[in-house]
């Protein structure tokens, strides 16, 4: 049987939550079926890092899909001729995009749908193009995947998809991310806040993560008395206006540490050292930043709105992430709870138990399988 399979994120230094989740069931999936030929897509010329295995053949497809009238050709004609002249059986795509005019069966993995709630937190184009594309793409597939039971009811109810034609297949963290010493603790806390015991924010300035209120929080915290830092990890390339402006005002400007772009092995360095992981988004289809902190032993603090009280359980101090106080609140919890502290740790890896990238990988073979 040839698989097709839909590779364009496998970019090295861009891979992006979704490009993850692809990365990390792919590299199992094909291993753990010699008896399969895969072909992966790529949009671009290709690292021979992302070809798992003998059984993957890479093909490189025209044109590169960078913006959305090129998305709409690389689909609708570049893998259209691929599948074709590959003689694809079943194409997959992990990111939610598919060709519309092809008689091949077809799996789609749709991991949320942001951009249907929250279409101001996306620019004019994409959000045009997810918008109108992404009903067609979900009602054209033979199977639809997605990350959460958020998820999956959210298809139905904003798609109209019927339930059995979605199966759920969790996220889960990386084996990079686990709990450091405390001697090297100590060491990434005087390298990063002299030494001041800090909350660590984990993303880019995507709008849906709520930088803007979590800023306020923090500054509500630091005018209460306690000594502490926010840091930052990750790029601030797509903060926006409003984001700087809040920046700017904040009183405990000084406070606020911005690491930029960070290595994996950094940033579970950065999650492992920090009080708690402030991850209160408005919006998310799944949340692995709240399993990268469970693998780290960090107690966590997020949003009790979409899929994250899902994958958190009880292991998080939920808050509703339109309300600074409450955010500010559950900071002062983590920072003087030493008890409660202790406990959500504990809870954090019982709960993690419940993820794997081996459980996730067999169960989308599962879906798979059924049009083998």
């Amino acid at each position: 049987m040839r698989i097709g399979v839909n590779t364009r994120l496998f970019v090295k230094g861009k891979m992006d939550g979704i490009a993850w989740f692809s990365y990390e069931v792919l590299k199992r999936i094909v291993k753990a079926h010699p008896e399969h030929e895969f072909v992966f897509f790529f949009d671009r010329p290709y690292l021979d890092e992302f070809i798992f295995s003998d059984n993957v053949k890479p093909v490189v497809v025209f044109p590169p899909a960078r913006h959305p009238i090129l998305w709409f050709l690389f689909f609708e004609i570049g893998i259209k001729r691929a599948l074709k002249k590959e003689k694809i059986d079943l194409f997959l795509s992990p990111d939610g995009w598919l060709c519309l005019n092809t008689k091949v069966k077809t799996i789609n993995i749709i991991h949320d749908l942001n951009f249907e709630h929250h279409p101001e937190f996306l620019p004019l184009l994409p959000r045009l193009y997810s918008r109108y594309f992404f009903p067609l793409f979900a009602r054209k597939a033979d199977a639809l995947i997605t990350v959460s039971n958020f998820s999956k009811r959210d298809i139905i109810n904003t798609y109209q998809i019927p339930a059995e034609k979605i199966d759920v297949v969790y996220n889960a963290a990386a084996e990079d991310f686990f709990e450091i010493p405390p001697h090297e603790k100590e060491k990434v806390r005087n390298s990063l806040t002299n030494g001041h015991p800090y909350f660590v924010f984990v993303g880019s300035g995507n709008q849906r993560k709520n930088i803007t209120t979590q800023l306020r929080a923090f500054d509500l915290f630091r005018d209460q008395g306690y000594e502490a830092k926010l840091v930052f990890a990750g790029t601030q390339k797509y903060w926006t206006k409003s984001m700087k402006e809040v920046y700017s005002s904040l009183k405990y400007q000084n406070d606020v540490i911005f690491t930029g772009y960070v290595s994996t092995q950094r940033l579970n360095e950065i999650i492992s050292s920090s009080e708690s992981l402030l991850y209160v988004s408005y919006f998310e289809g799944f949340g692995v930043p709240i399993l990268e902190a469970f693998s780290c032993g960090v107690p966590v603090i997020t949003s009790n709105v979409t899929a994250m009280p899902e994958v958190a359980g009880d292991a998080a101090i939920l808050v509703n992430p339109y309300n600074m106080t409450e955010i500010t609140h559950a900071m002062i919890e983590i920072f003087t709870n030493k008890t409660l502290h202790a406990e959500l740790v504990l809870k954090g890896k019982k709960q993690l138990k419940k993820f794997s990238w081996d459980a996730t990988a067999d169960q989308l073979w599962k879906t798979i399988d059924k049009f083998l």
